[in-house]
């Protein structure tokens, strides 16, 4: 997809005044939260011990849980206990690897402005309704209830793929995240 489909895209998005204000008020109430954790915990989510940010290494583990689910799912497959086992394994991985992944957007997000700010905040609503739909689907699973369960992890991972969009968005086009290998002294 051509770069000035993709910003046209993002800009229908989020390119709405109630969202600057949600998110000075999202920001706002997570630096207040942030001032209560250790530095240690910070420096971490933002990953300067590895020289670069977190998140971007952390969303492998739901996203490749979520469509290893979804292709377990979907896919006409011949259908056995043990394909819906895996799927269900899959699903359950990448959702609690979704945690770490969710804490270290929303610590780089909290010092993002502008533009960036609002699709970022598209991006991790839609990320965070995707953990959400994916643990009601691990229920709903449990339950008996496999097509209902199916219906939401689907639908999930709908999701996350639009938001991935827009995390590539928030990279290539405002440049969030890099900051980390341009301040790196060249060698």
């Amino acid at each position: 997809m051509d770069s000035q489909i993709n910003d046209r895209i993002e800009d229908a998005l989020s390119d709405h005044q109630v969202l600057e204000q949600f998110a000075e008020q999202l920001q706002a109430a997570l630096r207040e939260a942030e001032s209560h954790l250790p530095a240690g915990v910070l420096r971490l989510l933002h990953g300067e011990a590895l020289g670069h940010p977190l998140h971007p290494i952390l969303v492998h583990l739901p996203l490749g849980g979520w469509l290893i689910a979804g292709l377990l799912d979907f896919l006409p497959l011949q259908r056995s206990a043990d394909t819906e086992h895996a799927a269900d394994l899959a699903l359950l991985l990448g959702t609690i690897g979704a945690t770490g992944a969710i804490a270290a957007g929303w610590t780089d997000w909290a010092n993002t402005r502008g533009q960036a700010r609002r699709t970022g905040l598209i991006h991790g609503g839609l990320n965070e309704t995707a953990f959400l739909l994916n643990t009601a689907s691990l229920l709903a699973r449990r339950r008996g209830k496999r097509g209902l369960g199916k219906a939401l992890s689907g639908t999930a991972l709908g999701l996350a793929l639009v938001s991935g969009f827009l995390g590539g968005q928030l990279v290539y086009r405002h440049g969030l995240g890099v900051h980390h290998t341009l301040a790196r002294p060249q060698g």
